[in-house]
């Protein structure tokens, strides 16, 4: 069964510097997919691409089969039926919430416009709100707006710049779970460009890590966390850091910490010096361990706090512990690793 969107190998140029080179993806029909990077790795002009406002100088975007965009050919924005929902909102400040979310449809009579509205209000839980100026709303429900402006033509294609860079951070992770459910009730597939990495894990199914105008992994969010392809990747998701060892076989390392074993197979030669991605919680703290650490640094975060261990080499980790285990800086704790994903990379010998 084909994908309903295909971008395939495309390249994007401003003044003939390319800052998109040779990137891929696919997406399923009722998928949702974000494009997490850093700002200015490309991830925007992509989505850009995708909607008709940017050409591609190599590859091709299709949808449903259809191409939109090639070399020297750029379908209009307009006939793509693809939404967009911009990172400031973009609503007409002289028009009405339901002027605003009806906007793009002049081909239907006033009462199926009514109509339209009125559920779209309902499914952004802003019934009530048609007659208000976009003034009168905070953020979170101008974004509300906007999302029902999009959805009001019915796309095939639903694309999210940055929908919630401007909001609170609670504010933000409880709209991006709202959306995702509205999304998936409807059946709409959408791609979600954004830098914030707690927000891509909750609203996609499928990530692509952008660098440098480049896909590095495109994956689910917990083989991202769990099974990094790169060093980039492995230092771009989550925390963690590496921890210097050597491969005792496919699926083991030894390390300071003792022997670390996975599920994961790797193709190097026994004696190989590697690194060790761990995570904190990767860290177990057990008093009965015979592995000890002293603590640098402490943050509580409620549930847990999350500590800075140095080990007696030298060497920095970190770890999660419970928050009811409140020690201080100072204080020689006993961990032990459980690392069921043993995430490693290959090194130069020393």
């Amino acid at each position: 069964m084909p994908s309903l969107l295909e971008v395939d190998a495309i390249t994007c140029r401003y003044d003939l510097q390319p800052v998109v080179e040779n990137l891929s993806f696919d997406l399923d029909t009722g998928a949702i997919a974000c494009l997490l990077g850093q700002s200015g790795c490309g991830k925007t002009t992509v989505l850009r691409a995708i909607a008709g406002f940017q050409p591609v100088a190599t590859g091709r975007i299709a949808l449903q089969g259809k191409n939109l965009s090639a070399p020297g050919f750029t379908l209009a924005p307009e006939k793509r039926r693809i939404g967009m929902v911009f990172q400031d909102y973009a609503l007409f400040p002289h028009l009405s919430v339901s002027d605003n979310i009806t906007f793009g449809l002049n081909g239907l009579d006033p009462r199926a416009r009514q109509s339209a509205c009125a559920e779209l209000l309902e499914l952004v839980q802003l019934t009530g709100f048609a007659r208000r100026y976009p003034h009168e709303l905070s953020g979170g429900q101008q974004q509300r707006v906007a999302l029902a402006r999009a959805l009001a033509p019915q796309p095939t294609l639903l694309l999210l710049d940055e929908p919630f860079s401007s909001l609170d951070v609670d504010l933000r992770r409880a709209l991006a779970l709202e959306v995702r459910d509205i999304l998936k009730a409807r059946q709409i597939s959408a791609v979600m460009v954004t830098h914030d990495q707690e927000e891509a894990f909750a609203f996609a199914d499928q990530i692509g890590v952008v660098d440098r105008g480049r896909v590095e992994q495109w994956d689910t969010p917990f083989n991202l966390y769990h099974q990094p392809v790169s060093r980039f990747v492995a230092n771009f998701i989550g925390q963690g850091v590496l921890l210097p060892g050597r491969a005792l076989s496919a699926t083991a390392v030894a390390t300071e910490l003792g022997r670390i074993t996975g599920k994961h197979h790797y193709e190097w030669l026994a004696n190989t010096p590697v690194e060790v991605l761990l995570r904190p919680d990767d860290i177990i703290h057990d008093d009965g361990s015979d592995k000890r650490a002293r603590i640098v640094s402490k943050v509580f975060a409620g549930t847990s706090t999350l500590y800075t261990l140095q080990l007696p080499t030298g060497g920095v980790i970190e770890s999660a512990f419970p928050s009811h285990h409140d020690y201080k800086v100072g204080d020689n704790v006993g961990i032990r690793v459980e690392a069921e994903h043993l995430i490693a990379f290959t090194c130069a010998q020393p």
